[in-house]
């Protein structure tokens, strides 16, 4: 079953290089071919995970062509629980985001086009997804960044859209020029591309005791460059919130499913992270750090598409934290979650404003209103209550799991800052529904956790990280950082030093605008 999985990939690549319609019954043609093989493809991931799951989950590597007998390159696909999620999810975003263009773009002049290059970038980022060996991940990585690019770039004839795609195109190099140096020394380490081999060699040397060489040490490091160029991480983030005069579909698109790539390569080659000392307790700081700084500059937009683009790369620093720490099936539910709700949020933004209008109205009735203090006390009582019911419930011990105890906390000062503004505002009816609200939220995050770790289990490995006092203290700094602001601007106290910093914020802190000076030629 699992090699069903190439037939809508291929179908896909051969539309992608189908010539541009002229006709508008040509146009209806290529939107109702790429439409069906997304469905087609929709079914069969989910035909190949119901499959892969009865079959008790085991991961499959399959040899589809190979170069020689003894050469190292070849078309394998890695069919594992990780693979599996992913390939569903992009199939069903992918789905979605067809659909809805029949619509959006119906009439639009490049509408033909614009299904061209989408077929291409869907069968691009399944192929990375499946990928069974290195170079094989690397050359779909491309495809992807070049059909995303093409994309960006619908409405050439907008100068920002076209600064926006050279800006993720040289962005882009920087990661390709890391992983290609990754790739060759991979091979000269350990003689394959091969998942498995790769994976299976790591975990020899971890159980014999070999300490990493220079090789693994520079493989790692070149491996997380790579894909903290990809997935938008401080400093690399910029791209991704120039990128608004692209259709909304490509932006759903862009930030469901293409922007996930990096932290997938940092899920899927992780056994050989885990054997690189550093390069994990790095990533979770460039990812805490992302995180608060993209939160801090998202609350001082005005424009809803760069609210959700700061709030991707916020979601985006979160889930690398999430890597960092260990904790990668949390990260792969992480993905998966704001993927989904990411690619909602985009298509449907133009009823965003009207939703805020009618929340505000809702939430600012102070009839009863608390003291603050007694609000922050029992949000932070009601939460941690919610929190230990759950884990004892599902068998979660937070304390054996990698990084634990820190997601932990950064989960209860979420929930209980939140539950807290919301005591303060509502009525007891609406303190009621908000504390049914965060249970039920608690608990489909543990459930879907659950479900993921027992659908990774096989590709899962056992690590501890984190350890270092530093890496917890730079954390904690960042976060730290971040609760005290909200908990200023939320007093609504103004001084000329918070006037300062929410000019700044407001400005993505100018870092768009050093890009844009060095961009400007191809604008």
């Amino acid at each position: 079953m699992v090699y069903a999985v190439l037939l809508p990939i291929l179908l896909f690549m051969g539309l992608g290089l189908l010539p541009v319609a002229n006709s508008i019954r040509g146009t209806i043609g290529i939107r109702r071919l790429v439409t069906s093989v997304a469905a087609l493809q929709l079914a069969i991931s989910l035909i190949a995970m119901t499959a892969f799951i009865f079959a008790g989950r085991v991961p499959q590597f399959l040899e589809i062509i190979s170069v020689g007998e003894s050469s190292p390159i070849g078309l394998n696909l890695y069919y594992d629980g990780y693979s599996s999620l992913m390939l569903l999810l992009v199939s069903f975003v992918g789905w979605i985001i067809c659909c809805y263009s029949s619509r959006y773009l119906d009439g639009d002049e490049y509408e033909s086009r614009y299904y061209r290059w989408t077929a291409f970038t869907i069968a691009a980022v399944s192929l990375m997804v499946v990928a069974g060996n290195l170079l094989m991940f690397f050359m779909a990585w491309v495809l992807t960044s070049s059909g995303l690019h093409m994309l960006l770039t619908h409405y050439a004839e907008r100068t920002a859209a076209t600064r926006a795609a050279w800006t993720k195109f040289f962005i882009s190099r920087i990661g390709d020029i890391a992983l290609i140096m990754a790739i060759v020394l991979t091979f000269q380490e350990y003689r394959t591309f091969d998942f498995p081999e790769l994976f299976a060699a790591v975990r020899l040397n971890v159980v014999e005791g070999v300490p990493a060489s220079v090789n693994s040490l520079i493989i790692g490091w070149l491996l997380m460059l790579g894909a903290v160029t990809k997935s938008a991480q401080f400093p690399f983030h910029v791209w991704l919130p120039q990128t608004l005069e692209t259709p909304t579909p490509v932006s759903a698109l862009m930030h469901a499913g293409v922007v996930n790539a990096g932290g997938y390569l940092i899920i899927r080659v992780s056994p050989m992270l885990v054997y690189c000392p550093g390069v994990l307790e790095t990533l979770a700081v460039v990812g805490g750090f992302t995180a608060c700084f993209a939160a801090i500059v998202m609350t001082t937009q005005t424009s809803v598409k760069k609210m959700l683009a700061y709030s991707t790369v916020a979601q985006m620093g979160f889930m690398m934290l999430q890597c960092g720490l260990g904790a990668f099936s949390l990260a792969m539910l992480h993905i998966l979650a704001h993927s989904l709700y990411k690619a909602y949020t985009f298509l449907d933004c133009g009823g965003v404003i009207a939703r805020r209008a009618a929340m505000v109205e809702v939430v600012n009735d102070t009839r009863d209103k608390i003291h603050a203090g007694w609000a922050v006390t029992a949000s932070v009582l009601i939460t941690v209550a919610i929190l230990a019911i759950n884990f004892s419930l599902f068998s979660v011990n937070i304390t054996e799991k990698s990084g634990g105890a820190i997601l932990g906390t950064v989960m209860l000062l979420a929930f209980s800052t939140w539950l807290a503004q919301v005591f303060q505002k509502t009525t007891w009816k609406g303190k009621l529904i908000s504390v049914l609200f965060t249970a039920f939220l608690i608990s489909s995050y543990t459930i879907g956790y659950c479900l993921v770790e027992e659908m990774v289990k096989a590709s899962s490995v056992p690590v501890q990280v984190a350890g270092s006092w530093l890496v917890v203290l730079l954390i904690g700094l960042c976060f730290g950082g971040l609760l005290l602001t909200h908990a200023v601007t939320r007093t609504g106290a103004s001084t000329p030093l918070l006037d300062r910093l929410y000019i700044h914020a407001s400005n993505g802190f100018y870092m768009e605008a050093w890009y844009r000076r060095q961009f400007k030629q191809f604008s």
